[in-house]
């Protein structure tokens, strides 16, 4: 195996030479466990982490590297590595890091496309899909969705939510699958390039590590049955993890999540909604916030069925947890601020000479 097995190209090397890294190792993080890092090569593996300078100088989570990420670092002992820099990123997917406010938690890096899986029976929800949609257009990542499972719904109720989701789901590929029958997948193979790197997304329990599993056509990932009494998925994945697929595309696969928080999403909340984004240039105020106010070309459209009605209800719930959480990032920059203040001066009045 090489670098470029693992996407590795000439942008990135150039960007290595011209900026005095060629003195160091190349590698890929495949897989993060609480800042410690598993590096490769594209010859074997390091366990590595992070230089105390980066950990100094870092600002924000985004400042660490993720999986997906090329990184710079020297190696000692033969399979130790120490991470001195983070190459540049085309992409970063990321969302609101649960219970934390104001904090943003990283997916993944460098993903080229991302495979939004559900289950057509107990997952099924247009809502998700759209915050998936979002998170995937704010980050620059190309979404294909994916329905698992088909084989446990009639051919019939399968055209139905295919429908439902071409209601509100425009100019996105839609592949409908099943990890037991086999239907589909082929079509979902043929999608894979070599040298480019997709993610799964999705909630526990959708077939994500059985997907997994039969792209790389052996068994990387353990599984597990739907649990009877809740409903729901168990957690199969604990930490995300890069994968060479059969066909020479790279997966990783990620933790099931039960929320995609909004974060900063403008971008991709224009993007999922852009229907809504080109009715809104119609209202009569600008500052249309789309609920109650007269001349609101939305509201028109929603009257006369132009609109799903879910579409809307889930627009504005997505622009409300984004107004809340830029509310709190602000909040959080006054702490960070007046806490390096404090810090600033306890050190000055510490380090003064006593009399």
């Amino acid at each position: 195996m090489a670098l470029e097995d693992l996407g590795y190209h000439e942008k990135l090397e150039s960007y290595r030479q011209n900026n005095g890294l060629g003195g160091f190792a190349i590698g890929r993080v495949i897989a993060e466990h609480k800042e410690r890092y598993i590096v490769n090569d594209g010859q074997q593996e390091f366990e590595a982490e992070i230089t105390g300078n980066m950990r100094f100088t870092a600002q924000e989570r985004s400042d660490y590297p993720a999986v997906g990420d090329w990184v710079a670092f020297s190696v000692f002992d033969d399979t130790k590595g120490l991470i001195h820099g983070i190459l540049p990123r085309h992409s970063l997917l990321e969302r609101k890091a649960v219970g934390k406010q104001g904090d943003k938690q990283i997916i993944a890096a460098n993903i080229d496309d991302a495979l939004i899986v559900q289950a057509v029976d107990r997952d099924f929800n247009i809502n998700r899909l759209e915050r998936y949609l979002t998170l995937c257009h704010t980050s620059r990542v190309n979404p294909v969705i994916v329905l698992n499972k088909i084989d446990l719904i009639t051919s019939q109720e399968l055209q139905e939510k295919l429908s439902r989701i071409g209601e509100r789901v425009k100019d996105v590929p839609i592949l409908a699958i099943s990890n037991q029958t086999g239907e589909g997948l082929h079509q979902l193979k043929t999608r894979i390039e070599k040298g480019k790197t997709y993610c799964l997304l999705g909630s526990s329990g959708v077939g994500k590590s059985t997907l997994l599993n039969t792209l790389s056509g052996q068994e990387v990932m353990q599984t597990n049955a739907i649990s009877e009494s809740s409903d729901r998925g168990r957690h199969v994945t604990t930490h995300r993890e890069l994968h060479l697929l059969e066909c020479g595309g790279i997966l990783i696969d990620n933790p099931g999540m039960r929320e995609v928080g909004m974060a900063d999403f403008e971008e991709g909340i224009a993007s999922t909604f852009d229907h809504i984004v080109e009715l809104s240039k119609s209202c009569r105020y600008k500052n249309c916030t789309h609920t109650n106010e007269p001349g609101c070309a939305v509201r028109n459209a929603l009257d006369t069925g132009e609109l799903d009605d879910g579409s809307y209800e889930n627009y504005l719930k997505m622009e409300k947890e984004k107004g809340h959480y830029e509310m709190t990032l602000v909040d959080k920059r006054k702490r960070d601020r007046a806490f390096g203040k404090m810090m600033k001066d306890f050190k000055k009045n510490y380090s003064r000479p006593k009399d």
